[in-house]
This record gives structure tokens, sequence and C-alpha cells, in this order.
């Protein structure tokens, strides 16, 4: 087991233990049942003290996320209810290291996304609102038309027709790139998986909004990078505290989603955006601009992307069309330029020599025609009417104390509850009905805030959604009227 410990910063080096191991059980890499090493071993591994270690397992007891036995060693969980309960047998697989510090996005996707009948967890758009019948036709003609096109690789930069297409969109947006200046990449989490690999190395200084996208927390996590987080307001990142802290820690890379923040909702106004570019400038560093949800807006249009601003090259902008086209198809692009682009080529032919090209074709067509500005008109419309909907009923159903955003784009509500509770027992009260939400704990890289997750309407039809708002503000009203029932979840794990 790889735990990655910084002896210069300021946090104590058990925390900085109990911090990884949290992760990694909170995320399912160590199952319940698991047991660890002993004080003696990690000491030993980690070339630290014993009483480092014996800290760092007593926290995690406090938090009850393992459970310690005198003489037996100490294992993942609550202690077994039933004595003599058989114990997981192969631990000679936690010397393997790994280099995997929280994988929360695969707890995300695979862990639980099939067991809920209602998932308001899921920042995806309603399979029926897509073009799919267009894109399945597109398919078809293409493989029986020129079959060869699964048979051949493409071009590590991706297809060059597509690259013209999305070139002519991202100028339509503002912002001056040729095809030669886009990489296609297979989905969003790929092409930010490629930033990183590319750029962020063990200790290097990447910031990142608090809460944030999980999944690029998982990313730069996995590279050792130092993750120093900046708090979200209703403008978005805090760039008056950013740059205060990169007084002190000068930044490598600044990870942003700055247009219907996930998971907030929260848009960064025009004057931000040209602050934080100033300061990137002033450092030196990248700026890695995620944009999924830019065309997702209900009643006028965003500021225009970070990118449309840079004029020295400072911005890689990752901008994602599987959530609004095609998930199955996993196409997006980065815009970029210089030697930071030909790098990115570089790695994404030796992560997998290049997209598949039938995939890139598939959606041309779509991005070609005015089908697809139709098709965001309609995906607006209903968004919008599935958002008030959830709006209208927290209004009316939810218990006093709890809060939300109100965005105006994107997938997703950000829901607050007293300071008290923790949402991490209210997702195993919901599922107990069916209702599926994610715990916020996933969306911070340290220093979680418990009280809060995230409410994603994107996903079921009117009729799914009012049936699981209503059941969620009913679990809601019995949790906090109850405060015992907070030891309802006290063994949860997420």
């Amino acid at each position: 087991m790889h735990i990655e410990l910084n002896r210069h910063a300021g946090t104590p080096l058990s925390k900085q233990i109990a911090q990884t191991l949290s992760d990694r059980i909170r995320s399912g890499l160590l199952t319940a049942g698991t047991r660890l090493p002993s004080v003696r071993e990690l000491a030993r591994t980690l070339k630290v003290s014993q009483v480092t270690v014996s800290k760092a397992y007593a926290e995690l007891e406090r938090m009850e996320l393992i459970h310690c036995a005198q003489g037996k060693g100490c294992f993942v969980g609550p202690e077994p209810e039933e004595a003599g309960m058989p114990e997981w047998s192969a631990t000679w697989q936690l010397s393997t290291i790994d280099y995997l510090p929280r994988a929360h996005t695969w707890r995300h996707f695979q862990g639980f996304s099939s067991d809920f009948r209602y998932r308001l967890h899921m920042a995806q758009v309603d399979p029926d609102l897509l073009p799919n019948r267009e894109i399945c036709r597109n398919i078809h003609q293409l493989v029986t038309e020129n079959p060869a096109i699964i048979a051949n690789y493409g071009p590590s930069q991706g297809d060059p027709e597509l690259r013209r297409a999305l070139a002519d969109y991202f100028r339509t947006c503002g912002i001056a790139a040729d095809a030669e200046d886009v990489l296609i990449a297979s989905g969003s989490q790929q092409a930010i998986d490629l930033v990183a690999r590319t750029f962020v190395g063990p200790g290097d200084t990447v910031y990142m909004e608090g809460p944030t996208y999980s999944g690029a927390i998982d990313v730069f996590a996995a590279r050792g990078a130092r993750i120093v987080t900046v708090p979200v307001d209703h403008e978005g990142m805090r760039i008056d505290i950013l740059s205060r802290f990169c007084d002190v820690h000068p930044p490598k890379l600044i990870y942003t989603v700055p247009t219907f923040h996930n998971p907030t909702g929260t848009v960064m106004s025009a004057s931000r955006r040209a602050r934080l570019l100033e300061l990137a400038q002033s450092y030196s560093a990248i700026i890695l601009e995620d944009d999924a949800f830019s065309d997702i807006w209900f009643r006028t249009e965003p500021p225009r992307a970070i990118k449309a601003m840079d004029r020295f090259g400072h911005v890689i902008l990752a901008k994602g069309f599987s959530k609004i086209l095609s998930p199955g198809c996993r196409v997006s692009a980065l815009a970029a330029s210089g030697t930071l682009l030909s790098r990115l080529i570089a790695a994404k032919t030796i992560a997998d020599l290049g997209s598949p090209m039938l995939n890139q074709r598939a959606i041309l067509p779509v991005l070609r025609s005015g089908l697809f500005q139709r098709h965001l008109k309609r995906l607006r419309a209903a968004l919008k009417s599935r958002r008030d909907l959830v709006l209208e009923l927290l209004k009316r159903h939810a218990p006093r104390g709890v809060t939300w955003t109100e965005p105006e784009g994107g997938f997703n509500l950000w829901v607050t509850m007293p300071e008290w509770a923790r949402a991490t027992d209210l997702y195993l009260l919901a599922q107990r009905e069916g209702v599926a939400i994610l715990p916020g704990i996933a969306c911070y890289a340290n220093e979680p805030e418990l009280h809060r997750f995230r409410l994603s309407y994107s996903f079921m039809d009117e009729r799914a959604l009012r049936e699981a708002v209503l059941l969620l503000c009913d679990v809601l009203r019995r949790y906090l009227a109850d405060p015992s029932s907070k030891d309802a979840g006290s063994r949860s794990t997420l």
C-alpha cells in the first residue's frame, strides 16, 4: 500500500495517513473486513514512528471507519456483531503497492448506479432526451458504407473533419481555435487525466474549488499532487483567497469548473475569470478549464469561457460532449496551443493510440447540422422544467434548516443540511427508500463538509423526479427531527 507523505507540509503525518486510508475506505478500495497492516509494519514501510501510525489508526477508529481488536489487528469497518465472522484472507494483496489514494469516481459509477429506483446522484442526461436515433442511424450508415472504419487506427489527435467542426463550434463561442489546436479525447475524464499525467507530478501544487468534481480529485490525487482547495461562493472560486494561497504555494495548475459548477451549480463571474487568468499568467501556471455544462443555460447565456480571453496559451479547455450528445460515444475535446498541445498529443498516443473513429464520425453530422442547436434548445427547455419542479418541491416539502442552490443551468443542486447532520447517514436512510444522492464528501479533496450533498435533476423524467424528491424530503424530515437517527448511518463508509 502506497501512502504519499509530505514531510514539509503543516499537516501532521498521522493525519495524512488517516486521510489517505479514509479515502480508500470511503471509495471502496478497502472493503469491510480487510485487515490493515500492523502498526509496526506500516511504520517500517512509511519510515515513521509507531506512535504516528497508532495515532492514525485511533483517528480512523474515532471516525468509525475501522475497528481494532487486541491481539488480532485492525480491520476495515465496524466490529462485526456476530462473533467468529470470517475475515478476508488474501491480506498479502495489501503488500502490492498501488497509487490510488482514492477512487470515488469508480464507486459512484460502478458501485451503486443500478441499485436504486430513484437516481438523484446521476449528473447525466435522461437517455430519452438525447439524439440517439440520429447517432445510431449515422453508425449504421458508416459501417454499411465504409466497414474499414472499424479496421483501422485513426490519427492520435483525432479525426480531422471532427476537429474542423469543433474548431467552428469554438469560434462561435469566442475561442480562437483552428483544427490544429484541437485534440479529441475519450470523454472529459480522459481529457483531465491526459492533462494531469502530462503536467502534474508528485509534490506539484494543484488548486481546485472546494467542493469540485470528484473525478478530477481522483486524477490529481493519483498523481501525488499537493491539492489545495479554494472555497466557492455565488460568483464561483474565491480568487482573493486563491491569490493569498499562491503567495505561499505557487501553482503548477489550477483546475476549475467555472460554468454551472459541479456540484454547486454556480457560475464564475466574468471579472473573476479575468482575474484568474491574470493570476495564472503571473505565476506561469496552467488553467484547466472543465466545461461540460455551458450549453445548458436556462435564461441567459453564461460569460464566455476563460479560454476565450487567453492570449498567451495558459488555458487548456476540456470541452465535454458526452453528457449532452452521447455518453456511449465518449467524445470530448481539448483546446490548447503551442508545446502544451504537442505534449498532450504525445500523452494521448501513449494512452490509447487515439479515440475510436467510429464514435467520432457518428457525432460529426450532428455537430455539422442545425440538429445540434435544435437539440440544445429542446434539452434546455426539458431540464429547466425539471429543475423548476425540484425547486418547487423542495420549497414546499423540505424541512426547516435545509437550503439549496438555485442554478441557472447545468444538472445539479447543492443541498446544505444543519451542521450536525451527515450526508453519509442520509444516504443510508434514503437507500432504504430506493433513493440515491451523492454525499458531498466525495467532492472534497480535503477537509470535507459532511452536511452537504448533490442532487441531480437531469436523469429522471418528471414523474419519477416528483416521487424521488418527495421521498427524499420525507427521509430528511425524519432524520433531522430525530437526532438519534444519526446513529442509523454510523456504519456508512461512503
